[in-house]
């Protein structure tokens, strides 16, 4: 039998916060990372909330400090979403105590990080300049800057990590793809370790409003923090968010060689293709629970097994359903009883990063037996009223098995299975 595949390391910079326990503190406690745009002037946009990674300027415990991160000089090589992935990789590398000092073990790991946008803003800068100021004024680092592979590959120069290098670009199921993508080159022994996750850094005008253009997005205002209501019928679009969560992962026989310390089981992962449409799933959720089914298949799990459920929950009302559809094709009846809580209620949705930083919040609530709340939710949409949404409280639930989803526009549907450890 396989050795188990276990977390040895988790990194987090999100709108919440940075770092992994604090973050945890304040999502448990019922805080919310969503607030009113203050990074550039968002016009006549209609949309004027996000949930951006706090500064040190604002949140003195916990913002998010760039000069820690690289100096001036790198910095102007980077788009946003790599200076977060170079962030949270140094928490989870920090936890997991892996600083490869051979050639061997440097060819060992595998640095697979997804996004789903890349850098975006990196794009539109440049296009303004071009427009502005003529091609002669465009950065060099422009081209490697904005490639999604890049925070994946920043990562991996940083540290000389000489494995397989990857970025699954999956919409907002990235995130939790490059866990899995990392499961495989594991089983495989194409690695021994690997650094995983997602990171996304695009509130940018231009992707708000390609996403309002979607009416995806809420537009509501006065209260940032109560905009994101998951499973709610009130609710009004999803708000975007930002971060990276990225976790460190081996055989649980490899960390005990090390004498590195597991913190809960990757058992089950699973993926699939709606086939049906480029940015709603079909309203039976066929294809998630598709995935959903593969990942505890690979757990070797019932369904009956499962305490909670992170569901990839935006806020958007065609989303919501299809994914309470692929549960109760999964789950039946029973699935009342198992507490599902959206976690984008308190972050917003972070596009690619999200999985990663889900997963993480998945992992705290197997190690920490505590269920975080879904925020805002006062009136249950139809035909969900008998669920059990952890509503604005978190709570106290022995958590062996816990799911985590993820889906993103095409159809790409991923799920993933965190136990806790025997």
């Amino acid at each position: 039998m396989s050795s188990p595949i276990v977390i040895t390391g988790m990194g987090m910079i999100s709108p919440l916060g940075c770092g992994v326990n604090t973050v945890w503190g304040r999502l448990i406690s019922g805080r919310s990372g969503i607030g009113s745009i203050t990074r550039f002037d968002s016009g006549d946009l209609p949309i004027k909330i996000a949930g951006l990674v706090p500064g040190k300027d604002t949140d003195r415990d916990a913002g998010f400090d760039p000069d820690q991160v690289a100096d001036a000089k790198e910095r102007r090589k980077l788009d946003l979403f790599s200076l977060y992935a170079l962030a949270a990789a140094k928490e989870a590398l920090t936890q997991a105590r892996w600083f490869p000092q051979d050639d061997a073990e440097r060819r060992a790991t595998a640095t697979i990080i997804g996004s789903g946008i890349g850098g975006f803003p990196t794009i539109t800068q440049a296009q303004d300049t071009l427009t502005q100021r003529g091609h002669r004024r465009l950065s060099p680092f422009t081209v490697p800057a904005f490639l999604a592979n890049m925070a994946a590959s920043n990562v991996s120069i940083r540290y000389g990590f000489r494995g397989p290098l990857g970025c699954p670009v999956t919409a907002c199921a990235a995130g939790v793809q490059a866990i899995g993508d990392g499961m495989r080159m594991l089983r495989s022994g194409e690695a021994q370790v690997a650094l995983v996750g997602g990171a996304e850094a695009c509130v940018d005008p231009l992707s708000l409003a390609g996403f309002h253009a979607l009416k995806a997005l809420s537009t509501e205002q006065d209260h940032p923090e109560k905009a994101s209501r998951p499973f709610d019928r009130t609710r009004s679009g999803f708000v975007m968010g930002e971060g990276a969560g990225l976790m460190v992962i081996e055989t649980l026989e490899h960390a005990e060689a090390r004498g590195a310390t597991p913190l809960a089981v990757i058992s089950g992962y699973g993926t699939s293709a709606d086939a049906y449409h480029i940015t709603s799933g079909p309203e039976d959720g066929a294809g998630a629970a598709d995935a959903i089914q593969a990942a505890l298949r690979m757990a070797g799990l019932t369904p009956g097994d499962i305490d909670y459920i992170n569901a990839h929950a935006t806020s958007t009302p065609v989303g919501d359903r299809a994914e309470i559809a692929s549960l109760q094709r999964v789950f039946g009846e029973a699935l009342g009883d198992i507490p599902i809580s959206s976690t984008k209620s308190a972050t917003g949705h972070l596009l690619g990063a999200a999985g990663g930083v889900e997963s993480i919040f998945t992992a705290l609530s197997t190690i920490h037996d505590r269920l975080p709340p879904t925020l805002n939710f006062t009136h249950a949409d139809e035909g969900m009223q008998d669920l059990d949404f952890v509503p604005d409280v978190g709570r106290e639930r022995t958590t062996r098995h816990a799911l985590c989803n993820g889906f993103g526009f095409g159809g790409v549907n991923a799920a993933l299975i965190i136990s806790k450890l025997a």
